[in-house]
């Protein structure tokens, strides 16, 4: 499966690249038909300073933010997105303040919750929600929901692949559009054209690796 990999390229920033192998894959909400391997952009050091350079400037002269909430293994992004908004010289509302960077739980039930001690760190903020991918919308949507519960103000969406432009009226800023993967698919399980002609899935796939049949 490896072997048909290839790299992209942001059209944004060309040192910010994301492997896609394809192939015909399962997510928990859809059937895909490329596999997206952001392993270096959400873990290595370097990628990720460029990647939060590049969603911090979304944000330049906008609204103040107070937080940035981490869905999908994005903090190490979510870390360097928060220092490059609160940094010296940055032309940003948010210069010396102390942003905060939080990631909420996932129950037993799949539920989003923050503990009594984070929950402070959400009521009454404003937030920027930081996904690795946004394809159907519904973890969006779910996340959303969650900053809602808890009182807390989205004031923008950051993503290292989106297909879609903005989300209950909220613009998402992605690193990687379907410009730069323009035959990326994604198919709900019944309409899937894999499935259709029985071809067998590659793997299980989900924001945080994939996992090989």
């Amino acid at each position: 499966m490896e072997s048909r990999s290839r790299i992209i390229k942001s059209h944004r920033n060309r040192k910010i690249t994301m492997r896609v192998i394809p192939g015909h894959f399962a997510t928990n909400h859809s059937h895909i038909n490329y596999c997206l391997d952001f392993t270096a952009v959400k873990h290595t050091n370097t990628m990720a300073r460029e990647a939060a350079r590049e969603m911090a400037a979304e944000y330049s002269n906008s609204v103040p933010v107070d937080a940035v909430v981490c869905m999908e293994g994005c903090e190490i992004i979510g870390a360097y997105l928060a220092r490059d908004l609160a940094r010296a010289g940055f032309h940003s509302l948010n210069e010396g303040s102390d942003i905060c960077v939080v990631t909420p739980e996932l129950n037993s039930n799949g539920q989003l919750l923050f503990r009594d001690n984070t929950q402070p760190m959400i009521w009454e903020k404003n937030v920027i929600l930081l996904l690795a991918s946004v394809t159907t919308g519904k973890t969006v949507n779910r996340s959303l929901e969650c900053m809602k519960y808890y009182g807390g103000r989205v004031v923008g969406i950051s993503a290292i692949f989106s297909i879609i432009d903005k989300q209950q009226d909220i613009k998402i800023h992605p690193l990687f559009t379907q410009l730069d993967l323009p035959d990326y698919r994604s198919y709900p399980f019944q309409d899937c054209p894999d499935c259709k002609e029985k071809r067998k899935i590659d793997a299980l796939v989900n924001s945080y690796g994939y996992s090989k049949f």
